[in-house]
């Protein structure tokens, strides 16, 4: 009886090791440039090689480069500019945000404002007030003056899942508000999850705007029709190149699939088993995406292209942030690519952008925030290499 028991353990032992060997090797083959230092520092590398060297890692198309327009802030993600120039910065990971004092075009000083607060992410600056949305909930505060920060709604907790919290004030004058979902996938207690919110300046008349959105941590409107674009990243856990990530047509009312169906309104019955008499992945049930990505490129941050200062075939265009997968056996994403869009907003294709921060099993930065500006300019948050990169059209 006791070399049975004995057996059984080691058997039961060998069978919990071989999953484990197959959850790795089909899951998280792929892990390592999320959690392995990078081969070198991209700052010294942007700053100390010869753009035009073969060597030097990162590449752009013709007519841009590329520069450290700040170093020095581990964990930044999103950033916003405020009446006199300077930046303030989220760095989501360090429970900070960070002013940027910025002179005749260059940062001069770094000043830790805001300290210990709970994941802050989303930030969004009207008439010198900040608005600050931290984990579970949004304050607002008064800028260059005594003013503390003031609640004006709160926000579920992670749970677990997803902590980010996105905030942006839409044409209509609401600010809005981005929650993940609390899971990879699964069904939802609280509404407010996997949804995006909007509310008045004061708080108030907080109600659902779309909803079925597993994490969409970033979102901007279109400057052209003010149309509301959002990325949204896809479930893990099907395989490396399934469910597509997605860039979404954010309307009111709007139902993106979650956790029922991903992409092109495909349902997902490895984890929904019901039953249907129709299909529950059709419109006008659900709204499918407006532009499929790679699956577990992790899109996150989104800029529409300006006219001003741009060559004629970036108008119109999205580039977008690809943080880089994690749940997949050969990575993909730490890159930007750019997202061909005509005047009308119909998609024409993807190309990328900026390249070479994936150095075979490990990378030099991760993408995050985008932010493109008039005259062939793009603000790039690296919440990896702790930087701010500035690309600038140089013909």
């Amino acid at each position: 009886m006791k070399n049975f028991i004995k057996n059984l353990i080691v058997a039961v032992a060998g069978i919990v090791v071989l999953g484990a060997i197959y959850f790795y090797w089909h899951n998280l083959r792929g892990l390592l440039p999320v959690i392995k230092n990078p081969s070198g520092n991209i700052a010294d590398i942007v700053e100390g090689q010869d753009q035009n060297s073969t060597n030097f890692p990162l590449k752009l198309p013709d007519g841009f480069s590329i520069e450290i327009f700040a170093k020095n802030l581990p964990g930044v993600r999103t950033m916003a500019w405020d009446s006199f120039g300077n930046i303030w910065v989220a760095r989501t990971s360090k429970g900070v945000v960070t002013e940027l004092e910025v002179k005749n075009g260059k940062v001069s000083s770094q000043n830790d404002v805001f300290k210990n607060l709970k994941n802050p992410h989303g930030l969004a600056i009207e008439e010198s007030t900040l608005y600050l949305a931290e984990e579970t909930k949004i304050s607002k505060v008064a800028l260059y003056s005594e003013d503390s920060l003031h609640k004006l709604v709160d926000l579920p907790s992670s749970g677990g899942g997803h902590f980010t919290r996105t905030l942006g004030f839409g044409p209509d004058g609401r600010l809005y508000v981005s929650i993940g979902s609390s899971c990879n996938v699964c069904r939802e207690s609280d509404e407010r999850r996997a949804a995006i919110y909007s509310m008045k300046k004061d708080g108030t008349d907080f109600k659902q705007y779309a909803k079925g959105l597993r994490n969409t941590v970033f979102f901007t409107w279109s400057y052209v029709d003010g149309s509301m674009w959002g990325t949204d990243n896809g479930r893990d856990l099907l395989g490396d190149n399934i469910p597509p990530d997605e860039i979404n047509l954010l309307k009111e009312g709007g139902n993106y699939g979650w956790p029922n169906c991903y992409g092109n309104n495909v349902h997902d019955d490895n984890f929904d088993k019901n039953t249907y008499i129709r299909n529950p992945c059709m419109e006008p049930f659900e709204t499918p995406a407006k532009v499929e990505l790679q699956a577990h490129s992790a899109p996150l941050g989104l800029s529409f292209v300006p006219e001003e200062g741009w060559p004629e075939e970036y108008w119109y265009n999205l580039i977008v942030a690809f943080h880089g997968s994690w749940n997949r056996s050969i990575p993909t994403g730490y890159k930007l690519v750019r997202i061909k869009l005509d005047s009308k907003g119909h998609y024409l294709g993807t190309e990328d952008f900026l390249t070479g921060f994936l150095q075979g099993s490990s990378a030099l930065g991760r993408p995050v925030g985008v932010y493109a500006q008039p005259g062939g300019v793009v603000y790039v948050t690296d919440d990896k290499a702790g930087v701010i990169y500035r690309i600038f059209r140089t013909k």
